[in-house]
């Protein structure tokens, strides 16, 4: 029987967060070691296949499910951004080495407001909630399937729906994973569409942005529009759905944040 050397682990962290964590096999050489944060309604298990490939690549490779979310403890009633920004920033400092810190969609955004107060690595944003309101997300669900528009306003959680997620995975695996997913907290739900931008990274840590024009969740402009804020590069993936890290193209993107990473200066 293969084992594979990568496969994640899970321990319950600071404040009682759940960590999946990914480890380079003995004797490659570690690079610098990668913090995931999931976006709305996920969790940590969301990262699996880039924990492992990131391990493979000899990164130490580490997912935080917030509060609220998969085995985290803590409640969604009443959780809000500055409480998520707070898990990462006290699951980063726990962490042996400082890390890179990559966030999807709402963990894009949380991402963002970390590195403001947390000299990060650098910061990876995959198909980003904006830096701005996400009012171009809340039409494109309107656009879609209005009654879920209507739920952000009624403080119910959005529902995810697999078309909203992947664009290349078949029917029956995708909607597996879409019922994967559950709740968000309603308090951050409307934080969304009023937030403040983030101030600038401390220590002027790099930043890449990773995102799709397929994206039925957060248009491409508005993740534009959030890389030129931090003179961060935009690599996209076209086809592929919101949820980079799972549709079938996920290699992709993982091998163009690897190569990104590799190429940076030592800090």
């Amino acid at each position: 029987m293969t084992i594979n050397i990568n496969t994640p682990t899970r321990s319950i962290g600071p404040r009682g967060l759940e960590l999946l964590h990914a480890s380079p096999a003995p004797g490659v050489p570690e690079k610098a070691p990668l913090l995931f944060v999931h976006g709305l309604g996920h969790g940590a298990w969301c990262w699996s296949h880039w924990l492992e490939g990131a391990a493979a690549a000899g990164h130490p490779a580490y997912a935080v499910s917030l509060r609220g979310h998969g085995s985290s403890q803590g409640s969604l009633r009443t959780a809000r951004l500055s409480h998520y920004v707070d898990d990462v920033v006290h699951t980063a400092a726990s962490l042996p080495r400082r890390p890179v810190l990559v966030g999807h969609s709402l963990g894009g955004l949380v991402v963002q407001l970390v590195l403001a107060r947390y000299a990060a690595r650098a910061g990876v944003l995959v198909a980003p909630v904006p830096a701005h309101p996400a009012v171009g997300s809340l039409l494109a669900i309107a656009r879609r399937h209005p009654g879920d528009a209507a739920r952000l306003f009624l403080g119910r959680s959005l529902p995810l729906r697999r078309e909203y997620l992947f664009n290349q995975l078949s029917g029956p695996e995708a909607q597996r994973l879409a019922d994967r997913c559950g709740p968000e907290s309603p308090l951050v739900q409307y934080q969304l569409l009023m937030h403040r931008p983030a101030g600038q990274p401390r220590g002027d840590a790099p930043v890449l942005v990773l995102a799709t024009p397929d994206d039925a969740l957060v248009p491409l402009a508005d993740v534009r529009r959030t890389a030129s804020r931090y003179a961060a590069p935009v690599l996209t993936f076209p086809g592929m759905g919101h949820d980079l890290m799972l549709d079938h193209g996920w290699r992709a993107p993982l091998d163009a944040m690897t190569s990104w990473l590799a190429q940076l200066p030592p800090r």
